[in-house]
């Protein structure tokens, strides 16, 4: 059944079971990991994704580089917390539970695949949602239609490898808090125009996706 935790992440105490919400301002936190991969990569895409969604919703942010270490329970003080990379990610069990906690608790956690990172956070989140498959959102989902309309789902922001875009969750209670993003890369579209050089188009489709990801996580 979704959401409901195993004996094993029940057992679990001495992790917060609310998040954190006294802060007046909205913030996204990078998530920090172990394994290969550049965790780190294009820190100038959270404070320009935080500036689009302070100018097109009335969502009072903070827009500045946060990153948070998943073996710290300081993931509690964010309610939405972001994740990339192009290599591996190793989760220990305690940083799986703790996610698990995290999500159970209320949290948010958006992964975008910055090409390279698929094989390995399949297999980790299977650690984290051990009774889930990633299920792919229909594009009736309301996380596409919630401020601005995606009729046809994730747009397709960098090209790798001729895949179509696709948008998976994972639900805990009933609710979606994990929500990955494969062959379709929004966060390429959140960094400053020349990293990339993408067309302008692009990059406010990028934008846009985030802003619908972060309503949804807040409203949900």
């Amino acid at each position: 059944m979704l959401g409901r935790p195993t004996a094993a992440f029940a057992q679990v105490s001495s992790f917060p079971t609310s998040i954190n919400r006294t802060g007046s301002q909205f913030h996204i936190a990078r998530l920090k990991y172990e394994g290969g991969s550049d965790w780190y990569n294009g820190q100038s895409e959270e404070p320009n994704m935080l500036r689009f969604l302070h100018e097109h919703t009335n969502i009072d942010v903070d827009p500045k580089y946060f990153s948070v270490d998943v073996a710290s329970d300081e993931i509690f003080n964010y309610p939405f917390i972001f994740m990339t990379g192009h290599g591996r990610v190793d989760f220990s069990e305690t940083e799986a539970k703790r996610l698990r906690a995290y999500c159970d608790a209320g949290g948010f956690l958006y992964i975008d695949d910055d090409y390279g990172l698929d094989t390995s956070i399949r297999r980790e989140l299977k650690k984290v949602f051990p009774e889930q498959n990633l299920m792919e959102l229909p594009f009736s989902h309301g996380i596409y239609h919630c401020h601005f309309d995606f009729p046809n789902g994730l747009p397709k922001i960098h090209e790798h490898d001729g895949k179509p875009p696709q948008g998976f969750g994972l639900f805990s209670n009933g609710r979606l808090s994990v929500f990955y993003t494969y062959q379709s890369n929004p966060s390429d579209g959140w960094d400053d125009p020349e990293v990339h050089g993408d067309p302008e188009e692009k990059r406010l489709e990028g934008l846009r996706m985030g802003t619908n990801i972060i309503v949804w996580a807040l409203e949900h």
